[in-house]
């Protein structure tokens, strides 16, 4: 298994890292690293007693939105298979590299630092999944790049326009594959499991997000720094369907 952990980035305007940093670590129950790079630029979302697997990017342009780390014992041998299967390089780093799929989606390739302890469930809730978002023009080819590269699960989703990749147990980030009706740029966001959307949601806007949009089994919120992300009506245990449900959102 190249795979051996995943980070869920959230990517943010720079100037705003210190409100997205706190909102974000107060709904995940985390804490913040010392900031990282030449501008301070990285933070990770450090748990107690167990490996992160989520971090913050100050980003320059836009406001930014969301991207995948894929950590392997051989990042060299990730990022040849990376580009054996279509993805450009962006910036090689030596031991660490930036890719972009054939869809446009920017990730990164990085080494595995032992990772192996998944965070806990901190009050109903899980940010667990990273939604890729891809045109219809390049949804079916991006979905085998991404189901060739990690070598994950493949699900159809609950709906028409959903594809699970469904990593092994214990590896703490999943990927969603969803194809809007219109063509765009691909794009990324994060979504959350939760037990109870109207409890995480009631609680998510104390602490500062706004609602985008309500549907039947999942809210699209906005944070404080202005970008968006979903709480989703999974079991933040297993990251499927609630047992006792059928229906559901971004799932099997």
């Amino acid at each position: 298994m190249i795979i051996r952990w995943a980070y869920a980035y959230i990517d943010r305007a720079a100037d705003r890292l210190p409100e997205v940093g706190a909102f974000w670590t107060a709904a995940t129950g985390t804490r913040l690293s010392e900031p990282r790079g030449e501008q301070g630029e990285f933070v990770t979302l450090l748990t107690e007693g167990t490996d992160a697997c989520v971090k913050l990017q100050g980003v320059t342009e836009g406001a930014g939105g969301a991207h995948v780390d894929l950590c392997a014992g051989d990042v060299r041998e990730l990022i040849d298979t990376a580009r054996a299967l279509g993805a450009a390089l962006v910036a090689d780093r030596g031991d660490w590299a930036v890719l972009r799929s054939p869809g446009g989606q920017l990730f990164c390739a990085v080494p595995w630092s032992g990772e192996s302890v998944r965070p806990p469930v901190v009050a109903g809730s899980r940010l667990d999944q990273v939604c890729l978002d891809i045109p219809p023009s390049s949804y079916d080819a991006e979905t085998r790049f991404w189901g060739r590269l990690t070598g994950w699960e493949q699900r159809t989703g609950s709906r028409p326009e959903f594809t699970v990749l469904a990593p092994p147990t214990g590896l703490p980030v999943r990927l969603l594959l969803q194809r809007p009706d219109d063509e765009r740029p691909a794009s990324a966001h994060r979504d959350l499991a939760c037990a109870d959307i109207a409890a995480v949601r009631a609680r998510h806007l104390e602490l500062g997000a706004v609602v985008v949009r309500e549907e039947a089994h999942w809210t699209v919120l906005r944070d404080p720094a202005g970008g968006t992300y979903c709480l989703t009506g999974r079991d933040p245990v297993t990251g499927g369907l609630p047992a006792t449900g059928g229906q559901g959102s971004v799932d099997t």
